[in-house]
């Protein structure tokens, strides 16, 4: 049985061999790290991105049977994007940056983190014509459509791959900036939908194309970061009205390929928001955040039932700690597994102070899980 097999048998509540041992990727300066205890060589630290043969290296080294963080896409956002460019150095060290979709961030070279909102561009109608509209429209330059037709299906996998869907709100939430997306919500509820028709319109179409090729893919995958500690940013009514109708038509035209794991990643607490992307089509939570509120995924199994699946909701803080902590979690995690159609991976990208030689550990623990039989 390949891993491959391994992974959607699970969700399918079908029989497998053992339990895959599955990961999110790492920070950066987690391998850094990783590379001066001697771990891996800094050349490695630095090749490695999601999937590539860099990171299939390192799961050799590690003993990790794949990255569930494999999906393949066109271009599926602003086309062409902003320029990045400095537009300020401050006299505390951090710079003010107009990043790729068009928002102003003040961040700080060398360090991995999420950029603090400083100013946004998306204001108003006369933005969105001038500088934003353009940039979401469907065009065919966006598929790479020879690498689908005849190279995709004849790479070699190591794991489940997926075909990216885009984002419904989280990407134009970060065009708007917080601060920005709310005051749209009140002055300019048109224009705010009017964005999300025209960059989801795009991203269907995308959708749409890729598959036409014939491309073979494992599951579909949503971005889609709306929410925070308490709850989602925007209301579950109005997150509904804007967006539960593109969910929809997405999700049934990728059910008509065949394709029936259909995951979605969000940050926070997404109970509210649940419902939502159920009933239009979601069916797997990734990588269920554990955060400050503990697991998500239990609650929503008894909730709505063997339909829901997931992958992720392992604590990756206690790869921090030591094999007790990580036995702890271990013992948690097998009752989720006992729910069936759930995949254990850690919460999220490995961070800084993750201990090498205990996601080794974890990995050959997590081998040892025994998968239920429905």
């Amino acid at each position: 049985m390949n891993n491959t097999e391994r992974a959607l048998n699970i969700l399918q509540f079908k029989p497998v061999d053992r339990m895959p041992a599955v990961h999110f990727g790492y920070w950066s300066e987690l391998l850094e790290e990783w590379a001066e205890q001697g771990h891996i060589s800094k050349e490695l630290s630095r090749s490695i991105r999601d999937s590539n043969e860099a990171d299939k290296e390192l799961d050799r080294l590690l003993g990790w049977d794949f990255n569930w963080q494999n999906i393949k896409s066109g271009e599926v956002g602003l086309y062409p994007a902003f320029e990045r460019k400095i537009l300020e150095k401050l006299p505390n060290g951090f710079l003010r940056v107009q990043n790729y979709q068009g928002l102003i961030e003040r961040v700080k070279e060398g360090i991995e983190s999420i950029p603090a909102e400083d100013d946004y561009q998306l204001k108003d109608r006369e933005a969105f014509e001038s500088l934003y509209k353009e940039k979401m429209q469907f065009k065919p330059e966006r598929i790479p459509y020879a690498y689908f037709e005849k190279e995709f299906n004849r790479e070699e996998k190591t794991g489940p791959v997926g075909l990216n869907l885009g984002s419904i709100f989280g990407s134009i939430r970060d065009m708007l900036s917080v601060v920005g997306m709310s005051y749209l919500m009140c002055d300019d509820f048109e224009l705010l939908q009017e964005i999300v028709d025209t960059y989801a319109e795009m991203q269907y179409q995308c959708t749409e194309e890729v598959l036409k090729t014939g491309a073979k893919f494992d599951f579909a995958h949503y971005w889609e970061d709306i929410c925070f500690k308490n709850g989602p940013l925007l209301s579950p009514s109005m997150f509904e009205e804007l967006c539960g109708k593109h969910y929809k038509k997405r999700n049934d035209l990728v059910r008509s390929y065949g394709i029936d794991i259909i995951s979605l990643d969000c940050d926070g607490v997404t109970e509210a928001l649940q419902p939502i992307w159920f009933k239009n089509g979601v069916n797997t939570l990734f990588p269920i955040e554990i955060g400050t509120w503990g697991d998500q995924f239990e609650k929503a199994r008894t909730h709505f039932g063997k339909e829901l699946r997931g992958v992720g909701g392992v604590n990756k803080l206690v790869l921090r700690e030591d094999k007790g902590a990580v036995d702890e979690e271990l013992k948690r995690i097998e009752k989720l597994v006992k729910l069936g159609g759930f995949l254990p991976c850690p919460d999220h990208r490995l961070m800084p102070g993750t201990r090498f030689e205990l996601v080794q550990y974890y990995i050959e623990k997590i081998k040892e899980i025994k998968v239920a039989s429905f």
